[in-house]
């Protein structure tokens, strides 16, 4: 998937859920964090690498694909788009990965708050714009069946983020986001912050075990938080 911008692919960052969903299929144990990473922050929320830091860091990693996943913006997104842009005009033999919109939403689910990856979607679909505001949406843009289906609307991805993170379980939380229309789980993700990064087996088998049982999409990523998109904080 590790594209040369000079080529017949599409620019990088454009909106293509079909691509991401057949990326999202080949996801493994063994994915995260060399291959694929499709949870990290930036400065743009609470991360603290710079945009153009965390791209660059993804191209020496040798990182396939990616997503930015700021809470409720897509700033950080946009900088690391105009990044690869740049190197496009001045390395244009250079191999770089594929970016994905991204973000990452608060909302409720269960009378729990959770929270909802968003991927690939039309950054400029009006379904969208009350999730990329920077705050936490109220009311009815709270609710996790709003939310997935203002990401499904600007022709995205929804995917329950670390779903053994809340106070209730992932046995009651994802069927009730399928219930929704949810299409995947953060299935590869390390709980505890071990170094090196690797995903947490108890938890990758339960949540894998469910994501498999309702047909959804299994997804990995880093949460990262620091200056490394080899760890989470």
């Amino acid at each position: 998937m590790a594209v040369n911008l000079a080529g017949s692919r599409a620019s990088c960052g454009a909106p293509d859920a079909a691509a991401l969903r057949s990326v999202f299929e080949t996801i493994t144990v063994e994915s995260c964090p060399r291959s694929f990473n499709f949870h990290m922050h930036t400065v743009c929320s609470d991360g603290r690498l710079q945009p153009e830091q965390l791209i660059h860091q993804a191209v020496e990693i040798g990182l396939q694909g990616l997503a930015i996943t700021d809470h409720h913006s897509v700033n950080g997104y946009l900088r690391a788009r105009q990044w690869l842009a740049d190197q496009q005009q001045t390395q244009p033999e250079r191999v770089i990965p594929q970016l994905w919109t991204g973000t990452e939403i608060n909302a409720g689910l269960l009378s729990d708050e959770v929270h909802i990856l968003a991927y690939a979607f039309d950054l400029d679909h009006a379904a969208i714009q009350p999730y990329l505001q920077g705050t936490t949406p109220t009311g009815k843009s709270y609710q996790a069946a709003q939310v997935i289906g203002a990401i499904q609307q600007a022709g995205g991805l929804a995917v329950l983020a670390h779903p053994a993170r809340y106070r209730r379980s992932p046995q009651e939380l994802i069927p009730a986001a399928v219930d929704l229309g949810i299409d995947g789980v953060e299935t590869y993700y390390a709980y505890n912050n071990p170094s090196p990064w690797r995903p947490s087996p108890k938890e990758t088998e339960a949540v894998g075990s469910l994501g498999d049982r309702y047909s959804l999409l299994h997804t990995c990523g880093t949460d990262t938080h620091g200056l490394s998109l080899l760890q989470r904080l």
